[in-house]
């Protein structure tokens, strides 16, 4: 089967190539989106088959499966750039593509404001949530390239961009490039793109001034807001990087930190590898105002949160972790293992910190944390590696403990 996807701009009044009105004059079946077919309607033959381009998009596969001819898709500026080639290389990869393109959005509007986008950073909100955003965010992109959509509009990304105090931008918003009653490209700041409303489809390119400090490697523990105030709730910053080296999140790809009370590992997480999807768990309601303080205060936004016990918790649903934290576990340490287990994938890894109390030990006839583990692990099977013993100042010794699924 072959497609010729030919890209359009906004304009009402396209001009094309000699050779694309050669294959519009000669096509018996076109595609594309309600708007693409309002442009281009008038150079249509007479007597051509339209097929419009709308969700579901197996439905329209169908339609093409059904047909015995070429087919002429209009698609938005570049059709391999977020567009619909690449829908139709994954839908159906042994078909012939030729293409015709034009300039993307993005493109337009670097024209229109005469900046060099060969360093633009590209990221597609459209039909898309937001960690890849985040993670350009996090990474301090200096020049960021966003296709937007009806929910992920300028000022919804503005907001978020000011909630998690990455407010040293300025936004420039292109609206109906390519077409010229209506095309506007305006620059703001944040405050006041957060507060403006502009008409679909739109696009945008922040630009960042080089005012933030450097971030630190390791968040000092003082600068967390506290559950109560209690210095002892909180996983001290050394060990904390220790742990987050036991986790090995480098090469990993979902986390989960089970127990998360401030939200100190989580975000150190995502400051420092913001590739990862981080999923965080804690049974203490008044937690997730805590979380929700300090991940702001640290610009570290995509931490999807869940309060309520874990082992009640349905986790069906969720991304499976490579890497899983157990920070809080009320003696049921082998429970929580356990049903990590299963979900975890091979290779996977969980990391607990056991401390060592000496008084607490003579005290009491319970198993400590370390004796917990080790049992769960031979239970399961889960490959223990040698502890990590550690003393922190005046602090119980402390022993990172990780096994391998």
């Amino acid at each position: 089967m072959k497609f010729v996807v030919i890209g359009i701009t906004d304009d009402p009044r396209p001009f094309f190539h000699p050779e694309v009105m050669d294959v519009i004059s000669t096509g018996r079946v076109f595609s594309g989106g309600k708007r693409h077919h309002e442009i281009v309607a008038p150079l249509l033959p007479e007597g051509a088959r339209w097929i419009d381009i709308t969700v579901p998009l197996d439905a329209v596969f169908e339609q093409y499966g059904c047909l015995d001819e070429d087919v002429v898709v209009f698609a938005s500026g570049d059709p391999l750039f977020f567009g619909f080639a690449n829908t139709i290389k994954r839908k159906l990869p042994e078909a012939e593509i030729v293409l015709f393109p034009s300039f993307n959005s993005l493109q337009m509007l670097a024209h229109r404001l005469v900046m060099p986008y060969h360093d633009l950073r590209v990221v597609s909100l459209t039909g898309r949530p937001w960690p890849a955003f985040d993670q350009a965010l996090i990474e301090r992109a200096a020049k960021i390239g966003v296709l937007t959509d009806r929910e992920r509009t300028p000022s919804a990304i503005a907001r978020r961009m000011l909630d998690h105090g990455y407010d040293h931008y300025t936004m420039h918003v292109g609206v109906h490039l390519g077409n010229p009653m209506r095309e506007q490209v305006v620059s703001l700041s944040l405050e006041e793109a957060a507060q403006t409303t502009f008409e679909h489809p739109n696009c945008l390119v922040l630009v960042g001034e080089n005012t933030l400090p450097s971030r630190p490697f390791g968040i000092p523990d003082h600068q967390f807001d506290l559950l109560d105030g209690r210095e002892k709730m909180i996983t001290k910053m050394p060990i904390r990087l220790l742990t987050l080296q036991a986790l090995d999140l480098p090469g990993k790809h979902v986390f989960w930190d089970i127990g998360f009370c401030t939200g100190s590992v989580s975000i150190e997480a995502r400051l420092l590898f913001p590739h990862l999807h981080v999923e965080a768990f804690e049974i203490r309601p008044e937690c997730e105002q805590l979380l929700q303080r300090n991940s702001r205060r640290f610009g570290a936004p995509g931490i999807n949160m869940h309060i309520g016990d874990f082992l009640q918790a349905d986790i069906d649903a969720l991304p499976r972790p490579d890497a899983v934290f157990i920070g809080g576990h009320g003696g049921r340490l082998k429970e929580i293992i356990a049903k990590v287990y299963k979900v975890l994938l091979p290779g996977g890894c969980i990391v607990t910190n056991s401390v060592t109390s000496p008084v607490v030990q003579r005290m009491t006839d319970r198993p400590s944390s370390k004796d917990l583990f080790h049992t769960a692990c031979l239970e399961l099977g889960l490959k223990e590696e040698a502890p990590t013993h550690v003393q922190l100042n005046d602090y119980n010794p402390i022993d990172i403990l990780k096994c391998i699924k």
